[in-house]
């Protein structure tokens, strides 16, 4: 009886597992914000290039990013600028413009005076006034944008150009963590809101977002997500009835 109970549990549990993994992501229904870029989808709707070096744009996901992860790759075709690069977490459509209440994960090739100082590196930002061509993108001290943290190995390195890096972003009410070619650069424990993914840049063109995955995290609390909690249910009725049938024969 344990035997088959502990089968039944197994796949159940491998159910929810395998609904759970990752998928190719559609960037066909995302969506552009600001007037600063322009983002071309490729053939496949799997990958996005913005060509323009302007002001901050974003090109947002239609779905909500908490309990979430996203993964693919960057890339920079050109060596003509430094400028940012990379994501924004948590993002309602809008917001950019502000009031604002999401994360901001950008990456600067170079460090650079212009709108204040931007230091070289990767870091993490709380924006609570929407994303300009101003200090507050820029230099990441004033205007609604508070730094966080900067990456733990890339904190002050930049990117390169004509280099393919991968990126894996897990986002919840709790947490956030963003990894780089492998490596964690933020956990980042606080109080985040729901909203969406999205690729940000700023003065950088010719960025290539490609690969794009996205999956359903597995619950980190003690209730399970719905979808968990049906497979498990089924599982357990599958448990019941073997379990009955083995009384019958018996």
């Amino acid at each position: 009886m344990k035997t088959m109970f502990a089968a039944a549990a197994a796949v159940a549990l491998l159910s929810v597992a395998t609904s759970a993994g990752a998928v190719a992501t559609d960037l066909s229904t995302w969506t552009r914000e600001g007037t600063g870029g322009t983002w071309v989808l490729a053939g496949d709707n799997n990958s996005v290039t913005q060509t323009v070096n302007g002001a901050p744009t974003v090109f947002y996901s239609d779905f909500n990013a908490i309990g979430r992860s996203l993964s693919g790759t960057i890339r920079v075709n050109g060596s003509s600028d430094d400028d940012f690069i990379g994501f924004v977490v948590g993002f309602n459509p809008g917001e950019l413009g502000g009031p604002s209440d999401f994360l901001l994960i950008d990456w600067k090739q170079l460090s650079q005076s212009f709108h204040g100082f931007a230091p070289v590196g990767l870091a993490v930002s709380q924006v609570t006034n929407g994303l300009a061509d101003n200090a507050g993108a820029w230099a990441h001290n004033s205007l609604g944008v508070t730094e966080l943290a900067r990456g733990a190995t890339l904190g002050s390195t930049g990117w390169a150009d004509f280099t393919t890096y991968t990126f894996d972003i897990e986002y919840t009410a709790t947490n956030l963590k963003v990894a780089v070619n492998g490596v964690t650069q933020f956990d980042l424990d606080g109080t985040f809101g729901d909203g969406r993914f999205g690729f940000y840049n700023y003065s950088q063109a010719n960025v290539t977002y490609a690969g794009i995955e996205d999956r359903i995290l597995p619950p980190t609390g003690g209730v399970p997500e719905p979808g968990a909690w049906v497979m498990m249910i089924l599982g357990f009725g599958a448990a019941g009835t073997m379990i009955r049938r083995r009384a019958v024969i018996a």
